[in-house]
């Protein structure tokens, strides 16, 4: 397994994708989304992978809904850096990675293939992310001197 890290601007939110997969191998997607161009997001996914998010301070994570409300989408209140989406299934998460927020950004310096989920149901968006996207999970810790 490979693993890929990153994080938001000021390290309140950090990421880990274990993937089987290397980097230049991960589908790398550009989303005509509103919310993900304004963003200049970039995402990718591994549904055989795994990721795990840490959030160091509960009160400065975002979880913005939109449209269908299927998915939260994780940026940091200190910074603003979108990280992930996240969308829950029972007991399992399922996320989205924005690229932009993984240290090395050298594998992901090629075309993304342009997608636009419009006109896409609640359930078939649902489905699609049970089967894409990688499952997740996130941990919230302490802030630094609440120990």
């Amino acid at each position: 397994m490979r693993t890929l890290s990153g994080r938001c601007h000021c390290g309140n939110l950090a990421l880990v994708l274990e993937t089987a997969l290397a980097p230049e191998e991960l589908p790398l997607r550009e989303c005509a989304c509103s919310f993900c161009r304004k963003h200049g997001a970039r995402t990718t996914a591994d549904p055989d992978g795994r990721a795990r998010i840490v959030v160091r301070d509960p009160a400065l994570l975002s979880r913005y809904r939109f449209e269908h409300g299927t998915a939260d989408f994780l940026t940091c209140r200190a910074c603003g850096v979108y990280l992930a989406a996240v969308t829950g299934d029972g007991d399992a998460g399922f996320a989205t990675l924005n690229v932009r927020s993984f240290d090395d950004q050298a594998p992901f310096d090629r075309d993304a293939m342009p997608v636009s989920y419009d006109g896409e149901t609640a359930d078939a968006r649902r489905n699609r992310r049970r089967e894409r996207w990688t499952p997740v999970e996130i941990v919230e810790a302490l802030p630094s001197g609440n120990a």
